[in-house]
């Protein structure tokens, strides 16, 4: 029987929103990496910007493609790679599924310290700021950072049938998923 290959994903950009004339620009943005964890590969992939059709092929090839805000960011920087439509993947979009039920957005950060009592390591200005330096491993290590925290709520959220976040005043609440 073959292994379900779940992609869990996340990348990096050369540019921020405001330097590309805002967020209806992303595909102007350029990825600086991209990371992937495959469960049928049992671990990371990293990829910069020379590599972006590797990346693409192996998000095509997943049976599922799990993010946060992948739809709504990472596909559409994608996109200036690609003609392929990245939203026709199976995707699951953690993000998506918790604003429908929650009826606002919430951070990673939020979620990470509530449920593991663990943080981000940096923010996405900081890895901008790491590519303008030629700091690619601290990009790698950052953004595999984020996928391992990804995995880790998915897989929570999976086994719980929940998952935890802190709300606007730091106040630890639960919120149930069904994924």
């Amino acid at each position: 029987m073959a292994v379900r290959n779940i992609v869990f994903f996340d990348l990096e950009t050369q540019r921020s929103a405001d330097e590309v004339g805002g967020w209806d620009n992303k595909r102007d943005m350029g990825m600086s990496l991209g990371v992937t964890y495959s469960t049928a590969r049992g671990g990371y992939e990293i990829y910069d910007e020379s590599r972006v059709d590797d990346l693409i092929r192996e998000l095509q090839r997943a049976d599922l493609v799990v993010g946060f805000n992948q739809v709504g960011f990472d596909y559409e920087v994608l996109h200036a790679y690609t003609v392929f439509d990245l939203t026709q993947l199976p995707s699951l979009d953690l993000l998506v599924v918790l604003t429908e039920t929650l009826k606002h957005r919430l951070k990673l950060d939020s979620i990470a310290e509530a449920t593991f009592g663990v943080s981000k390591t940096a923010e996405g200005l900081q890895a901008i700021e790491w590519f303008r330096e030629g700091k690619m491993l601290e990009i790698a290590k950052y953004c595999c950072f984020d996928v391992k925290l990804t995995r880790m709520v998915y897989e929570f959220g999976a086994a719980n049938g929940q998952i935890f976040y802190k709300n606007r005043f730091g106040t630890r609440l639960s919120v149930a998923v069904n994924w």
